[in-house]
């Protein structure tokens, strides 16, 4: 297999993954960015999708799109969820302190788990909210460091679909929050399926509810 282009493998699909160390004085040349649009198969999968051993996957979509659903369904290994993160600490605070209160001490949290997380030096999901670009950045540099790649999900879910899953977990953001979302999120949908990538990623694979549905398994091989 050429390890450079993606290719379709039953019942997965295998992206690309960084060419082996190249000889000393020299450095191969990047993999050609790759795009899957998954989008509109009614759901017949594929059922996984595998990355590189160092590989970093930034999972981004409208809040209540199911990022985090995704996540917890179907990464069994290192996975970190700002989620997770706010569900933490809401048990810990009581219960009339706003959100908007201790939500830097949050961020603050995540954000380090996160750096504790790629110092392992193994693969990495992670929840991307759509609007922190400095994040991918970041992300990038750190797969660049590490000999990995840096990939791309992107969930594709219309407006009303994010606003019942905020409704179905109960918790919401602000009508300001998601139209900035929205925006953040409607320009990268046509950055990628118009074939540019952020800066950083070698892969892109774009999922409507069906198709983030019909996952089982997002994992890293070797």
């Amino acid at each position: 297999m050429n390890r450079t282009t993606a290719c379709a493998t039953a019942p997965g699909l295998a992206l690309p993954e960084q060419p082996a160390a190249p000889a000393p004085r020299s450095r191969a040349p990047r993999p050609e960015p790759v795009v899957r649009d998954l989008r509109d198969r009614a759901g017949r999968g594929p059922h996984a999708l595998l990355f590189g051993p160092r590989d970093l996957v930034v999972i981004t979509g409208l809040p209540g799109s199911g990022k985090s659903t995704l996540m917890a369904r179907t990464v069994r290994g290192p996975r970190i969820d700002s989620q997770d993160t706010r569900d933490r600490w809401e048990r810990r605070m009581p219960g009339f302190l706003p959100y908007a209160l201790y939500r830097p001490l949050v961020r603050l949290s995540h954000y380090a788990g996160l750096r504790r997380a790629l110092r392992g030096g193994g693969g990495v999901v992670v929840h991307d909210c759509g609007t922190q670009s400095w994040v991918r950045g970041w992300l990038a540099r750190e797969a660049r460091r590490r000999d990995g790649t840096l990939h791309l999900l992107l969930l594709d879910v219309g407006v009303d679909q994010a606003l019942a899953g905020q409704r179905e977990r109960g918790r919401g953001v602000s009508r300001y929050a998601f139209l900035r979302h929205r925006a953040a999120n409607s320009r990268l949908l046509r950055a990628v399926t118009g074939g540019a990538l952020p800066g950083g990623c070698t892969s892109a694979v774009v999922l409507d509810r069906a198709a983030a549905d019909a996952l089982r398994r997002i994992a890293f091989t070797g």
